[in-house]
């Protein structure tokens, strides 16, 4: 039974940690690039993009198809870069729970 309790409390330990990341996530803040900065994507950690920003030299009717390229690899970078950011957190907060490899709540 204190096995049980044990386990009770220390789910409710995490579960509070968990909270307190996601909040955490939510302040952290990555921009991936593309076409050497030339278009930038920020993105946060729970990878809800921020903001994006286009350099104006890329506006041209007949560049279209190269700033959607440039758009979706820079979002590319920011969402690695975000799940980066998370991996990091998830690791910090389950690394003391000894969690078979492959098993982390990330």
């Amino acid at each position: 039974m204190a096995d049980f309790l044990g386990m009770m409390k220390q789910a409710a330990q995490l579960q509070s940690k968990m909270k307190a990341m996601q909040a955490e996530l939510d302040q952290i803040e990555v921009e991936g690039l593309s076409g050497g900065g030339l278009v930038k994507v920020r993105m946060s950690a729970k990878m809800e993009v921020r903001g994006i920003s286009i350099d104006p030299s890329l506006i041209k009717a007949d560049e279209r198809e190269v700033l959607e390229d440039l758009l979706v690899a820079a979002h590319g970078d920011a969402h690695r870069k975000a799940e980066a950011a998370m991996q990091e957190k998830m690791q910090a907060l389950t690394g003391g729970l000894g969690l078979p490899p492959g098993l982390g709540l990330g």
